[in-house]
């Protein structure tokens, strides 16, 4: 079956990729890549801890099953904010 009308897109954001390199990041209409070097956290996690990410407010993403939290501004403009990782 064909629909001629689609569905409204209720996410406001997903996972569009995982590659070896990183996540690619889709946001309302806007894309981010979130590379591993950067994003170490998500390196080792399960794809389906990485596919289940939330748009909270504004501005804030959320992966739960990995208790990450990311300011949209930051994915922008890294230089702005220094990540430090501690293992």
């Amino acid at each position: 079956m064909i629909l001629k009308n689609r569905g409204k897109n209720t996410s406001s954001a997903e996972v569009l990729q995982i590659s070896s390199h990183g996540i690619w990041l889709l946001v309302k209409d806007t894309e981010y890549f979130l590379p591993f070097e950067n994003f170490p956290w998500f390196g080792d996690a399960k794809v389906s801890q990485v596919h289940k990410v939330r748009l909270l407010g504004k501005g804030h993403l959320y992966w739960p099953d990995l208790d990450i939290d990311l300011e949209l501004s930051s994915l922008s403009n890294l230089e702005k904010y220094p990540l430090t990782y501690m293992k």
